[in-house]
């Protein structure tokens, strides 16, 4: 924290500062959530969780240097009120094992807890100078309202006694100002992480206070990766926010010891939990490129919460708790497959693959853990044999894939159960063509021909029963039962079809009629990124527009994306461009959100409210479950990490990269002159002169790149250079290839002429 005061009379002053920081945690309580539900909103989850707060009592003592205060914090324990109304919710939970949050909550695993009871200590110091006073009660400090507190009319009292909810940090700093003059505090704030010294944390900030912002800057710029074009110069300043606000919501949870990407948005923020267990793996997609070392620990993060019975849990809540609720989605495994299979073909960072893991509940590494490698193939056990496939020989649903609400807000409780035992998901079958495909490609390079030729099969597999799902113009979304039957045959759903392409489960022919189809019927209509449903659905939980009836979901819209650049590059760039914040801000102008951050989903143009996102319409009947919890999007409409993460990573499929086992594959067909994608791992650029690019792994080798090139471009070719060298290369349909090699921080770099 910094501040700047200025003398702006003719006259010297001595001014007084009061640095104020509070000292009662309000923590994200799901078990809070899920009280005040059962208390019919009597009682909101924002004064329960405040209410806990303050059943902590309060230590101050003095820094030894003297240049500010550390407070440690005391658990009280629970009030009888607080343990009955948990008794309440398990009673209702035992009633209703259907509803949102499932059945009964189980213990606690050892050292996983709903809240943190032993909070780590907070520190407020006064950087660059010592404090001249300081006071720890906040209700007599504000005595006399906010604007005028009586704590302002004399010195700070040095009272280090506070012990309740009235706890606060105060240090007081004098100041001597000539007329004109400036001068600039500095003051630091936090927690003391577990394994961190207090002394040298504080001495890490204090070498120069006033540079940290400007060197904090500097790092900035040379962080992530960037997309830009002289067409549009504002994409580059697009790519540059999105990887600082991406990189920026990086946090950690000390239970599983990783640091975690999690979706945020409402469900971290007002919710509590940290999920889908997809989320921080697809969030985690653009560090491949600019920070391996975070997707290794996002990797960790999900594998040390595999359950005994090899599947992951939807979200996690408080402190290594596997989130109670209805959902066991069907899908996480193959983000998980996906993730870690990019990140060793990408990285060539094979090692990675032999590394323990300790797993749920336990935390320390031993001798008997499994490998990465041993965890991901149980997760492919789990994915091909736990879930398996139904009658049509697709990927089976349970009670959800990516869509929540596919089955829980799409078909009766009464009926669900049927469905979760005979329901099929186009959209996993469509994901899995891909997946399975490149975790083989990812399991060739380390030997595991078997397993590698196992996954091939099933991903062929799916391939084939995609196909059949085909209805003439789109592929269905999924098979209920026998009595629901088959949705997604009179109008289009989204989520299947990208993957369709991506995949190979459409064929050439199909491909070209489902472009055409999705451009028609989902993107044209809409100003800033395609609709889920081209109609929506009168009988959905929500209204027609919003959420995943019909509404705009980054997330879909990011494989769209990479789905289009395959296919029809202009359609991909003007894509890409819609769903971008600029576009948003343009078109909605009157909306705060969706300006510089934004929610995971936004009402479309189906909506009465277009544009925004999901709140209580009051026509509309509502939906049960948010009236009774009082949660809408609008509650906390920004910082979700789709609309960040995603156009980094698609920004990378733009040029159609796709990693191999032996280097990289590139089809650039933007309809652009010139632009230039570049990151820690990978440049590729595109000038008047010809391309040019670079790849840089962690592993020394001998790398192929393959490029298609559009006719006109291809035809122009002239020389290419590797390394400096004149090199040959080989012609295929449409492209070349060559080879080049490349050792850690010497990239392979090239250039054709």
């Amino acid at each position: 924290s910094q501040v700047t005061i200025t003398n702006r009379s003719k006259d010297a002053t001595n001014p007084r500062w009061v640095e104020y920081w509070g000292c009662h945690n309000y923590q994200l309580s799901y078990r809070s959530l899920m009280e005040a539900s059962v208390q019919g909103g009597e009682t909101q989850a924002a004064e329960l969780r405040r209410n806990f707060g303050g059943r902590f009592a309060h230590d101050f003592q003095k820094t030894r240097s003297g240049a500010g205060l550390l407070e440690t914090q005391k658990f009280l324990g629970r009030t009888p009120e607080e343990e009955q109304a948990w008794q309440k919710v398990q009673a209702s939970l035992a009633k209703n094992p259907t509803g949102f949050y499932g059945g009964p909550v189980p213990a606690p695993a050892p050292g996983a807890a709903m809240e943190d009871l032993h909070p780590p200590p907070t520190f407020l110091i006064s950087l660059d100078a010592p404090m001249d006073g300081f006071a720890t009660n906040a209700a007599e400090f504000f005595q006399g309202g906010i604007e005028r507190p009586s704590g302002m009319a004399a010195e700070l009292d040095n009272d280090l006694s506070s012990k309740g909810p009235e706890s606060a940090f105060f240090i007081q700093r004098h100041l001597a100002l000539g007329p004109g003059e400036s001068r600039t505090l500095y003051f630091l704030y936090g927690y003391l992480p577990e394994g961190f010294q207090f002394d040298d944390l504080v001495a890490k900030y204090a070498v120069n206070p006033p540079a940290l912002w400007a060197h904090s800057c500097s790092q900035w710029k040379q962080d992530g990766l960037r997309f830009r074009t002289s067409a549009e110069p504002w994409v580059e300043r697009e790519t540059a926010w999105h990887n600082y606000y991406l990189r920026s919501n990086l946090t950690y949870d000390s239970f599983f010891q990783e640091h975690i990407l999690s979706q945020g948005h409402v469900y971290q923020y007002i919710m509590g939990f940290q999920g889908a267990a997809r989320d921080p793996l697809q969030h985690a997609l653009p560090f491949i490129f600019s920070d391996p070392g975070v997707v290794r620990e996002v990797i960790r993060y999900t594998l040390k919460g595999i359950q005994a019975d090899g599947s992951i849990a939807y979200g996690m809540v408080g402190s290594g708790v596997p989130m109670p609720c209805v959902y066991r989605p069907s899908d996480s495994e193959m983000w998980l497959l996906w993730l870690a299979s990019e990140y060793v073909l990408a990285t060539r960072d094979k090692d990675f693959l032999d590394e323990k893991i300790p797993t749920y509940p336990h935390r320390q590494v031993s001798a008997d853990d499994p490998t990465v490698r041993e965890l991901l193939a149980r997760s492919y056990t789990h994915l091909t044999v736990g879930i398996g496939v139904g009658r049509h020989g697709l990927m089976r649903l349970s009670n959800g894939d990516w869509n929540d609400n596919v089955v829980v807000g799409h078909v009766t409780p009464a009926q669900a159960s049927e469905v979760r035992q005979q329901g099929e998901s186009v959209l996993n079958a469509a994901m899995a063509c891909y997946v399975l495909d490149y975790y083989a490609r990812m399991l060739g390079t380390i030997g595991e021909t078997e397993l590698a030729a196992h996954a091939r099969a099933k991903a062929e597999a799916q391939r084939n029963a995609v196909r059949k799902q085909w209805s003439g113009r789109w592929f269905r979304r999924a098979w209920l039962d026998e009595q629901l039957g088959w949705i997604g045959e009179d109008q289009v759903w989204l989520e299947p079809q990208p993957w369709a392409i991506i995949g190979g489960g459409a064929s050439p022919e199909q491909t070209l009629k489902l472009t055409a189809a999705l451009n028609e019927l989902v993107r044209k209509p809409s100003p800033i990124g395609a609709l889920l449903q081209n109609k929506g659905v009168s009988t959905m939980y929500s209204p027609i527009g919003v959420s995943t009836n019909g509404g705009i979901w980054p997330s879909i819209n990011g494989t769209l994306i990479w789905a289009l650049a395959l296919v029809n590059g202009s359609m991909a760039w003007d894509e890409w461009k819609k769903n971008s914040l600029a576009r948003h801000a343009e078109t909605y102008p009157d909306i705060w959100y969706g300006i510089w951050s934004g929610p995971d989903t936004y009402n479309s143009v189906l909506s009465k409210y277009p544009g925004q996102t999901i709140f209580s319409e009051p026509d509309s009947g509502d939906h049960k479950a948010r009236e009774d919890s009082g949660l809408y999007w609008t509650d906390f409409p920004v910082m979700n990490m789709h609309p960040h993460a995603w156009p980094l990573y698609s920004s990378a499929k733009l040029l159609g990269l796709e990693f191999h086992e032996n280097g990289v594959n590139f089809q650039p067909d933007l309809p652009l002159r010139d632009y230039e994608f570049t990151s820690q791992l990978l440049g590729f650029r595109k000038s008047s002169s010809g391309y040019s690019g670079w790849y840089a792994p962690a592993r020394a080798g001998r790398w192929e790149i393959a490029i298609k090139f559009p006719d006109t471009d291809l035809a122009r070719i002239r020389k290419i250079r590797v390394n400096g060298m004149d090199e040959p290369s080989v012609h295929s349909e449409r492209g070349i290839r060559f080879t080049g090699e490349s050792k850690p921080g010497v990239p392979l770099c090239w250039e054709i002429i």
